[in-house]
C-alpha cells in the first residue's frame, strides 16, 4: 500500500518518461516498474552501504552496486533520476548530488522522495521511512539549491498512519485525499522535483560569441 500511494503521486508529477533514460538511485526499484515500460533505458544504482538486490525479478539484471559519490555513468547520460531512500542516507549529501548533476543531461530532472520531519513515519523505526535524516520541504529545497538544482514543484504522500490493520489500509486512499487537502504538513514523505542548473558564460573574444560555453564546476572535472 505504501508503494501504491507514493507511486500514484510520482505519476502525477511525471506522467510520462517516453523515450528517456531513467535512473533510480537508492532503493527506487519498487517504483521504477511503470517508468521502465515507457523509458528507452532504465538503470537502478544502489549505494554500497545499503547493498544491492537483483532487479527485475526473473529477468536480466538492471541493478548494480555503486558508490554514491562515484556513479559509474558517463557525463550527461541521464534524463530523469528518481531518488528513494537515497538523500536521507547520503554521507555526504553534497557529493552524491554533485555526481547526479554530472550525469544528468542539460535540462535533466530529479525527483526526490524523503521522510518528512514533521510526519509520524519518520518517528517510528518499523516504517520504511523511519531511518536516516528526515527533512522538511524547505530543508530539502535548500539542500537541492545548494548543490546546483532548482526546485520546480513539491508534493507529499503517506497521510495514513503506519499500520498493518487491514481495515485502516482499506481506507488509505481516503486518508490521502483528506490529507492532501487539509494536513499537508504531516505527510509521511516529502517529494520535490528539481531541474539541473546550467550556467552559461560568454567567451571574451567577440568572434567566438556565437556558441555557449559552460562554466567549470569544482569537483566535476571529467576523469581522463
Amino acid at each position: 500500500m505504501t508503494r501504491r500511494l507514493i507511486l500514484r503521486r510520482l505519476r502525477r508529477l511525471w506522467p510520462s518518461v517516453q523515450g528517456q533514460t531513467m535512473l533510480g538511485l537508492g532503493y527506487a526499484t519498487p517504483y521504477l516498474r511503470p517508468f521502465r515500460d515507457e523509458a528507452a533505458r532504465t538503470i537502478a544504482l544502489m549505494p554500497a552501504a545499503q547493498g544491492v538486490i537483483h532487479w527485475p525479478e526473473g529477468e536480466p539484471g538492471l541493478a548494480t552496486l555503486a558508490e554514491e559519490s562515484e556513479l559509474p555513468l558517463p557525463d550527461l547520460s541521464v534524463d530523469r533520476a528518481l531518488l528513494v531512500h537515497a538523500i536521507e542516507h547520503a554521507e555526504p549529501l553534497g557529493a552524491m548530488l554533485r555526481e547526479l548533476w554530472r550525469v544528468l543531461a542539460d535540462g535533466g530532472r530529479l525527483l526526490a522522495v524523503v521522510p518528512n520531519r514533521r510526519g509520524i513515519w519518520a518517528r517510528l523505526d518499523r516504517t520504511p521511512f523511519g531511518h536516516g535524516l528526515p527533512y522538511t520541504p524547505n530543508q530539502l529545497s535548500r539542500a537541492l539549491r545548494a548543490n546546483m538544482f532548482t526546485p520546480i514543484q513539491q508534493a507529499s504522500a503517506l497521510y495514513m498512519p503506519p499500520t498493518a490493520s487491514r481495515l485502516l489500509l482499506a481506507w488509505a486512499p481516503a486518508w490521502e485525499d483528506l490529507g492532501e487537502r487539509r494536513f499537508t504538513s504531516f505527510a509521511g514523505v516529502v517529494i520535490v522535483e528539481a531541474s539541473k542548473q546550467v550556467y552559461g558564460a560568454m567567451p571574451l573574444a567577440a568572434e567566438k560569441r556565437q556558441r555557449r560555453v559552460y562554466m567549470p564546476v569544482p569537483g566535476l572535472t571529467p576523469r581522463a
